[in-house]
């Protein structure tokens, strides 16, 4: 089992910059990817970023990139995503994931099957 705790979340104006933490704990050898997905109100849950434990591959949804950036702390178990220049439109529980599945379609990662573990979500609100 590995266990998911995000932290960060919180009420921000358009424009401003959040950063999302989430530390892993139990058997963390096992994990091959770490990923962060969102879901909005009355919408389906949406990948945002994943990062390879090995380093060899980063992802990103198109809706995000540029402005955010997924990074990891290997020796703390624990995986970022500092999200820059937050819209309306990020409004969301962000939820952390981690998979034990080892890929080389970094697509695999992008989708939320690939994934047997979930933290328990981090409101992030952003304001116009």
């Amino acid at each position: 089992q590995v266990r998911l705790v995000e932290s960060g979340g919180g009420l921000v104006q358009t424009g401003d910059s959040l950063r999302l933490s989430c530390l892993a704990s139990g058997r963390t050898f096992t994990t091959a990817a770490m990923g962060w997905f969102r879901q909005a109100p009355g919408k389906e849950r949406e990948f945002v970023a994943a990062n390879t434990w090995s380093g060899d591959g980063t992802y990103y949804a198109d809706s995000v990139k540029g402005r955010f950036t997924i990074s990891r702390d290997s020796g703390k178990n624990a995986v970022y995503l500092q999200m820059n220049s937050l819209t309306p439109e990020d409004t969301a529980v962000y939820y952390c994931a981690a998979s034990a599945l080892h890929y080389k379609i970094g697509a695999y990662y992008q989708t939320s099957r690939t994934y047997g573990y979930w933290g328990q979500g981090t409101q992030v609100t952003v304001s116009s």
